[in-house]
């Protein structure tokens, strides 16, 4: 297709372009959001060549720079509307470009409603348009009623629907009972959603808080032990093997359960697996006392547990790493009291860096990187036809990068609207260049880009009522 001269085409140049299975010098062409052209090649003659085919074209040569696909992540508690003082779309999505991300998927708690109607759905819709940095899907929620609801959801475009199979502690959102599975399955069997689940179980005998010191995080590790997330994915394997609908663990911390996931999946089973950065670069052993910034739920564990963890990574076992991003305001936290203190820990801006700091000394590839963060979130999330790899037709979507170049944590350099974070202080490898969405660069040497241009991922019906 020949070109007329015409600002908006550009390329972009690496000599280590992240493919799926490779990478590779390449130069790639951007026109009208979305990759034009491959050449598997760069160089004076692909510069002549391309130079002739579209006139007025604008090369960014990052020489030795890594170009990957844009991160999806796709767990992240924007909290907006109803807390939004915890964050918010506008504050997350800066955070996001900031840190390589180029599309995120909201959960449907903690916010004020959840998105568990139509209605509510259209509620958040309205205060993210027009305030987002980088392109924003959403998930729907499962409660006990409101299986009447969720056609209308997956009408609307959310990439699926997740439920607690415990307390969740949000009074808006509360967890299902296993009749409330059977009834969502029923009303899911026809469709191609997917069914994600905090697998958590509760029993009586684990709710009882310890006598033990509240400031140590042992004591607070020992109120939720790994048999709580067994129980929970035994129910799930159990429900996915029979009922063959797409089922999806979120934050996955126990390395008890990777038998019983290998072993379904082994079966036939539509079952992924998430987990998360903290439960991979920070261990239980290691948390100092009243340090309640690293709570979270499912919670860290041990060092052992961790390699397993990785282990389970790197054959298959699980299929990707999201931020499980869930801040809250610093008084809900800093208590020094891990069983009162908010469970959630704030990393949105930073998961690449922690993955490659870590990956990096387990003789991981730049295209496994690329898989766990990008790709197989876009395909969880039903984006994989625009989104998470550099193919012709695709979202210009790209995270350029320094596997090289270290970078320190400082709260002046957080986006996320509440600084806390567990990470503050450490020096981590893999520093953010570039980040650009549909061919727009939204973060670049250290500054995001002035006016939101991120879009969010609903059906067109749907964004149409929200501008009205």
């Amino acid at each position: 297709m020949q070109f007329q001269e015409d600002s908006r085409i550009c390329a972009f140049v690496s000599q280590r372009t992240v493919f799926a299975n490779s990478v590779r010098p390449a130069t790639l062409v951007v026109y009208d959001e979305k990759i034009q052209e491959i050449s598997y090649n760069t160089g004076e003659d692909v510069v002549r060549y391309l130079s002739q085919k579209y006139p007025g074209i604008r090369f960014n040569d990052y020489g030795s720079l890594v170009l990957m696909p844009g991160i999806i992540d796709s767990h992240v508690h924007i909290n907006e509307p109803g807390r939004t003082e915890w964050e918010g779309f506008y504050t997350a999505t800066r955070a996001a470009a900031a840190g390589g991300v180029t599309t995120i998927a909201d959960m449907p708690l903690n916010s004020i409603p959840p998105t568990t109607t139509l209605d509510n759905l259209k509620i958040k819709a309205r205060e993210a348009y027009s305030k987002t940095f980088v392109d924003v899907a959403f998930w729907g929620g499962v409660v006990p009623g409101n299986q009447h609801e969720l056609r209308s959801l997956i009408n609307a475009g959310v990439v699926g629907f997740k439920c607690f199979l415990c307390p969740s502690k949000i009074d808006e959102f509360p967890h299902v009972s296993v009749d409330d599975v059977k009834r969502t399955f029923m009303e899911l069997l026809s469709t191609k959603t997917v069914l994600a689940f905090h697998a958590e179980y509760e029993r009586n005998e684990e709710t009882n808080l310890l006598t033990d010191d509240p400031g140590l995080y042992d004591t607070f590790l020992r109120t939720r032990p790994d048999l709580m997330e067994l129980d929970a994915v035994k129910l799930i394997c159990d429900w996915c093997t029979r009922y063959k609908v797409r089922c999806h663990i979120v934050h996955l911390s126990s390395a008890e359960c990777l038998p019983l996931i290998n072993d379904t999946k082994a079966r036939g089973a539509p079952l992924t697996v998430e987990t998360c950065y903290h439960y991979l670069v920070l261990a239980a052993e290691e948390i100092p006392a009243g340090s309640t910034e690293f709570k979270c739920c499912p919670p860290i564990r041990g060092k052992n547990n961790q390699e397993q963890l990785w282990h389970g990574i790197k054959n298959g076992t699980l299929d990707m790493i999201v931020s499980d991003h869930s801040p809250c305001v610093p008084e809900l936290k800093t208590r020094g009291n891990f069983l009162t203190a908010w469970g959630g820990i704030s990393s949105l801006q930073f998961g690449l860096s922690l993955i490659w700091t870590a990956a990096r000394t387990r003789d991981m590839s730049l295209s496994d990187v690329s898989k766990l963060l990008s790709s197989q979130p876009a395909k969880l999330c039903g984006l994989e036809d625009r989104k998470g790899d550099l193919l012709v037709g695709m979202d210009a979507d790209f995270v350029i990068w320094d596997p090289e170049e270290s970078i320190k944590i400082e709260a002046n350099d957080i986006h996320h609207k509440n600084k806390l974070t567990p990470y503050q202080g450490k020096v981590l490898f893999g520093k953010v260049i570039v980040t650009v969405l549909r061919g727009q660069f939204v973060f670049k040497e250290g500054k995001i880009c002035d006016k939101p241009v991120g879009k969010l991922l609903l059906n067109k019906n749907v964004l149409q009522m929200i501008r009205t």
